[in-house]
C-alpha cells in the first residue's frame, strides 16, 4: 500500500483545491491507508485548518508525487549517474517536493526551498566545477528539463483557472463595449444625461402599468390626498431635461433620483411613494375633479365644509388646476377646479330634495400674502382677521357676491386672478407669490348652509428663503412656510381627531377655521410635481409633505387598536390644551407647531418665526395706533379751530383759550409719545428679526 502513496510521506508540500476553487499549498500531516486518503494542514488568517483529500485529487493537481511518474525516469537516470549524483539526485526531489510552487506567494518553507532552485547555477559553478567539468552540466540537464516540465504540468492546473477568470473578464469587457457602442448609435449623445434616460428606461421596461381610469371607484375619504404629475414644458425639452417621474398605477408616484458613487458611478435611487390617486401627465383637469374635488360638493349641501388645496412647487402647475389653461395674463377659467365646482354647485340645487331648501349662493376670492389679507373682489382692499367673542374668525370688510350662474363665477375669477400677487421666479415667469382663497359659500334666510373653499397655495420652495438678504423676501418665505406647516398639522389634526387644532399658528389656518373643525369637515389635497430631473429636489419635498399628511390615516386602525405611542401623544395635547389659556394663543400655537416638526424646524429657525410673529404682531399694532391717531388730529384740528376762532372776538376768555390749549396739547403729547415709543418698539423688533435671520442653520431646515 505504500507504494499507491508514490513520493507522499509526512511533511511533504502539496498543491490542494479548496471547495471555493481556489488553489494553494498544504503540509500532509498523516496517510490513510484505509480510504487512500491524505489529511492536509494549511495555516489560514493565523489560525490552522485541515482537511481530507482523496488521492485521486493530490495526483491531479501533484502529478510529480504520483507513483507512475516515479517509474517513468528510473530507467533513464542509471546508466550515467556515479553515487553522489543520485544523492544529489534524491535531494533535490525531496526538496522540490517539500518546496512550494508559486513564486506569487513566497511562505515560510519558500526560504527553505528556494535556495535550492535558485542557487542550482551559482553552487554548481563553484564547488563541482574544477574536478570535473564534462560530466556534470549533462546530468543536471537532464534533471532540469525534468523539473521544468513537470513544474510546468503543476503550474498549469493552477494557471489554469486563472486563466479562465482573464478570458471571462476580457469576454465580459467586449460585450459591454460592443453595448456602448450600439447604444451610443441608437441614442442622441447631446442629451447631458442619456445614461440615466437609458436606465430609467429599462427600469420603466420592466414594471406592470395600470393607470386611472374613469372606470376606476371613487372612494369616499375624510382626508383624500392625490399626486399629479405635469408634462415637460417648453423650458424643460429645450434643456433636453429628463423625465424622472412615473406613475405605474392609480395610487402609486416613482421618482427616479440619480446618484453618484465614490468611484463616480452613477445609478438610480428608485423612491416610492402611496397616496389616494395618482394622476400622470397626460390626465385632464376633468378627471382629476372628478376624482378629488367633486365627491365634496355634496358635502356643503349636508351642511358641511370642504376644502381643496393645490400644492407644490413653483411651476408644478397648481394654478393650472385650480383657475384653468393659463398662459401670461388670458385665463380659460372654465377648465380650472373652480368653474367646475361652480358648475356641479348650479347643477346640485336643481335635485328636488336640495331645491325646496331656497338656498343662495355667494362666491368670495381673497388672498393671503406675507401674513396679510387682500380682497381680490374689492380692488384688493387690506382686510383684518379677527376673533369674536364666539371664538369665530371673522374677516371683516370681506365682499361676498352673488352668483346666479357658472358665467358669474368665471367674471369674478378672472377679476380676482387679474390683481393676484405674482412675482418671477427660476422656476416660471409669472409665479404665483400668495395663497389664493376662492370660497363658494350657501346660505339660507341669510345664515351660512355650507361652504367650499379651493386653495391655490404659493409655491412650496420659497419656504427656503427665510435667509435671503431681502426682508420682503425673507418676510414672504417665513410666511409661507410657516403657513405650510400649520396647514399640515391642522389637516393632520383633523384625521386623528386631536383635541387642539394649530389654527392661529398662520394667517391662512386661522382664516380656514371653520373647515378644519366639526364632524362633517372633509379636505382634499392635489400636489402637483415637475417631472424634470433639475426639480427633483423640490418634487421629493412636496411628495414628503404630502405624504406626512396621509400617513395618519392611511391606516386608521393605529388610532384604533390603542398604540400606546398614539395615547400618550393625545395625553401631551391634552395638557397642553389646558395650558392654553396663555397671553399670546397665536405663539403658543407656533411653538406646538415647532414642537411637532423638529427634523424640519431648527430652534434657530423657531426663534426666527417667533420674531416674524412678534413684528407682524407689532406691525398691525402701530398702523393700527397711527390710524387712531390720524383720526384724534383731525378732531384735535375741529377743536383747534374753534379756539382760534374764539380768539378773534373782542373780549374773548383769555384763561379758558389757555386752559382749553394746554388740554389739547396735553392730550396731543401723551398719545403721540405713546405712538413713538410703539415705534420704536416696532424697530427693535425689526432688528431682532434681522439677526435672527443671520442665525438660522442652513443644513438643518429644508424647503417644505
Amino acid at each position: 500500500m505504500a507504494s499507491a502513496f508514490g513520493k507522499l510521506v509526512v511533511g511533504t508540500y502539496v498543491e490542494i483545491k479548496r471547495s471555493d476553487g481556489r488553489i494553494h499549498q498544504a503540509m500532509v500531516t498523516s496517510l490513510n491507508e484505509d480510504n487512500e486518503s491524505v489529511t492536509v494542514e494549511w495555516i489560514e488568517n493565523g489560525d490552522t485548518k485541515g482537511k481530507e483529500i482523496d488521492l485521486e485529487s493530490i495526483f491531479a493537481l501533484n502529478p510529480d508525487v504520483a507513483p507512475d511518474e516515479e517509474i517513468a525516469p528510473s530507467p533513464e537516470t542509471p546508466p550515467p549517474p556515479t553515487p553522489t549524483c543520485v544523492k544529489v539526485n534524491k535531494i533535490a526531489k525531496n526538496r522540490r517536493t517539500i518546496a512550494p510552487t508559486k513564486n506569487d506567494n513566497p511562505s515560510r518553507d519558500n526560504n527553505r526551498v528556494i535556495p535550492t532552485r535558485a542557487r542550482p547555477p551559482q553552487p554548481q559553478q563553484p564547488e563541482p566545477a574544477p574536478p570535473p567539468p564534462s560530466q556534470q552540466p549533462a546530468q543536471p540537464t537532464i534533471a532540469q528539463t525534468q523539473q521544468q516540465l513537470q513544474n510546468a504540468r503543476r503550474k498549469s492546473n493552477c494557471v489554469k483557472e486563472v486563466e479562465k477568470l482573464q478570458e471571462k473578464r476580457e469576454r465580459r469587457r467586449l460585450q459591454q463595449q460592443e453595448l456602448r457602442e450600439k447604444r451610443a448609435q441608437e441614442v442622441d449623445t447631446t442629451i447631458p444625461n442619456y445614461e440615466i434616460m437609458y436606465m430609467i428606461r429599462d427600469f420603466r421596461a420592466s414594471l406592470d402599468y395600470r393607470p386611472l381610469t374613469t372606470a376606476d371607484l371613487i372612494e369616499e375619504h375624510r382626508i383624500c390626498v392625490c399626486v399629479r404629475k405635469r408634462p415637460l414644458n417648453k423650458k424643460e425639452l429645450t434643456m433636453k431635461d429628463l423625465d424622472v417621474i412615473t406613475i405605474p398605477s392609480k395610487d402609486v408616484v416613482m421618482v427616479h433620483e440619480p446618484k453618484q458613487k465614490v468611484d463616480l458611478t452613477r445609478y438610480l435611487e428608485n423612491q416610492t411613494f402611496r397616496f389616494d390617486y395618482a394622476f400622470d401627465d397626460s390626465t385632464t383637469n376633468e378627471m382629476v375633479y372628478r376624482f378629488t374635488a367633486r365627491p365634496l360638493v355634496e358635502t356643503i349641501f349636508e351642511r358641511g365644509m370642504a376644502t381643496c388645496f393645490a400644492y407644490g412647487q413653483t411651476g408644478s402647475g397648481k394654478t393650472h388646476t385650480m383657475g384653468g389653461d393659463f398662459s401670461g395674463k388670458n385665463q380659460d377659467c372654465s377648465k380650472g377646479i373652480y368653474a367646475l365646482a361652480a358648475r356641479d354647485v348650479f347643477l346640485m340645487l336643481k335635485k328636488p330634495n336640495y331645491k325646496k331648501l331656497d338656498l343662495q349662493v355667494y362666491a368670495t376670492f381673497f388672498e393671503i400674502y406675507s401674513g396679510k389679507v387682500f380682497d381680490l373682489l374689492n380692488r384688493k382692499a387690506k382686510l383684518r382677521v379677527l376673533e369674536d367673542g364666539k371664538q369665530q374668525v371673522q374677516v371683516v370688510g370681506l365682499q361676498e357676491k352673488e352668483v346666479k350662474c357658472t358665467e358669474d363665477v368665471l367674471k369674478l375669477i378672472e377679476v380676482g386672478n387679474s390683481c393676484r400677487t405674482s412675482g418671477q421666479t427660476s422656476a416660471n415667469a409669472h409665479s404665483s407669490r400668495s395663497h389664493a382663497v376662492f370660497q363658494i359659500i350657501l346660505r339660507r334666510k341669510g345664515k351660512m348652509h355650507g361652504k367650499f373653499s379651493l386653495i391655490d397655495l404659493a409655491g412650496n420652495e420659497r419656504g427656503a428663503d427665510t435667509s435671503s438678504a431681502d426682508r420682503q423676501t425673507r418676510l414672504e418665505g417665513a410666511e409661507i412656510n410657516k403657513s405650510l406647516l400649520a396647514l399640515k398639522e391642522c389637516i393632520r389634526a383633523l384625521g386623528r381627531n386631536k383635541p387642539h387644532t394649530p389654527f392661529r399658528a398662520s394667517k391662512l389656518t386661522q382664516v380656514l377655521r371653520d373647515s378644519f373643525i366639526g364632524e362633517n369637515s372633509r379636505t382634499c389635497m392635489i400636489a402637483t410635481i415637475s417631472p424634470g430631473m433639475t426639480s427633483c429636489e423640490n418634487t421629493l419635498n412636496t411628495l414628503r409633505y404630502a405624504n406626512r399628511v396621509k400617513e395618519l390615516t392611511v391606516d386608521p386602525n393605529q388610532v384604533m387598536e390603542g398604540g400606546r405611542p398614539n395615547i400618550h401623544t393625545v395625553n401631551q395635547l391634552d395638557l397642553l390644551d389646558e395650558e392654553w389659556l396663555s397671553i399670546s394663543p397665536q405663539r403658543d400655537d407656533l411653538k406646538l407647531l415647532c414642537e411637532q416638526n423638529e427634523e424640519e424646524v431648527s430652534p434657530q429657525l423657531f426663534t426666527f418665526h417667533e420674531a416674524v410673529s412678534q413684528l407682524v404682531e407689532m406691525e398691525e399694532q402701530v398702523l393700527e395706533d397711527h390710524r387712531a391717531v390720524f383720526q384724534e388730529s383731525i378732531r384735535w384740528l375741529e377743536d383747534e379751530k374753534v379756539l382760534l376762532e374764539m380768539t378773534e372776538e373782542v373780549d374773548y376768555d383769555v384763561e379758558s383759550y389757555a386752559t382749553q390749549l394746554e388740554q389739547i396739547l396735553d392730550q396731543k403729547i401723551e398719545i403721540l409719545t405713546e405712538l413713538r415709543d410703539k415705534v420704536k418698539s416696532f424697530r427693535s423688533t425689526l432688528q431682532e428679526e434681522e439677526q435672527a435671520s443671520k442665525q438660522i442653520n442652513p443644513k438643518r431646515p429644508r424647503a417644505l
